[in-house]
């Protein structure tokens, strides 16, 4: 589920698509409940204007996202998948893993053929989605306090730093080609839509079913953030999958 996850610790989001309606039991502005969220009051006050951009903007397009057929579901999906290939060069590139740089450059440029839109190297192996905030990781970073973002979502001071950094340095940003620059502008706001869409019902649980979905959600985002950060991408997704179904 989560290549994603770096969005919805990033997102949920990739940002904006954890932006989920707020619960009816939340405590005083002035009364914090998790040590890692030293600006409770304020992230509160944030998760609400997101909120509204679900409500009118990102949970409307996830509708219209989930009545395409799945061939175009799993294209769009694809396609911002392989928009995020640069980082993970660059960055495995950082953390000293030149196999995975190798493979990631490879699959961009073969899938770059359809934009992604098909993935064309089914058979070969997949490389190793990181970004910068694994980079920081990878030279034991901490991670700061919990900052709940507009539009962007809730994440950590580093995972924030490393969206901004993976956002300045994604070489499609210095493409020249007017291809590389509509890639660029497109590339947010599909990536939002499609992650809202892909995990529509688990969102919809948490925004609708939950006492106070602030609380949840930051739940949700430390549990996955802080899991064992030697484990594989993979094994990280499980730890969110479980976490997932024992909080319905």
């Amino acid at each position: 589920m989560m290549t994603y996850m770096r969005i919805f610790m990033m997102g949920l989001i990739v940002g904006a698509p954890m932006c989920l309606l707020a619960g009816c039991a939340t405590p005083p502005y002035d009364e914090l409940t998790e040590s890692r969220d030293p600006y409770e009051k304020t992230n509160r006050n944030v998760y609400a204007f997101n909120m509204t951009l679900d409500d009118f903007i990102v949970e409307p397009a996830a509708r219209g996202y989930r009545q395409l057929p799945d061939q175009g579901q799993v294209m769009l999906t694809n396609f911002t998948q392989w928009t995020s290939l640069p980082s993970t060069t660059v960055n495995s590139s950082m953390q000293g893993d030149m196999e995975n740089a190798a493979l990631g450059t490879f699959e961009f440029l073969i899938n770059g053929l359809t934009l992604g839109f098909v993935d064309l190297t089914d058979d070969v192996d997949t490389p190793r989605s990181t970004n910068f905030d694994d980079t920081l990781a990878y030279y034991q970073a901490d991670h700061g306090s919990y900052i709940v973002l507009p539009v962007i979502g809730p994440g950590t001071v580093r995972s924030h730093t490393g969206w901004v950094v993976d956002s300045l340095t994604n070489p499609l940003h210095f493409a020249s080609t007017p291809a590389a620059a509509n890639i660029s502008v497109v590339n947010t706001p599909v990536r939002i839509v499609t992650f809202r869409g892909n995990n529509f019902e688990y969102i919809n649980d948490i925004k609708y079913q939950s006492l106070d979905s602030y609380a949840r959600v930051r739940s949700i985002y430390l549990q996955y953030d802080h899991a064992d950060e030697n484990q594989a991408n993979e094994d990280k997704e499980d730890v969110f999958d479980s976490f997932i179904e024992t909080t319905e």
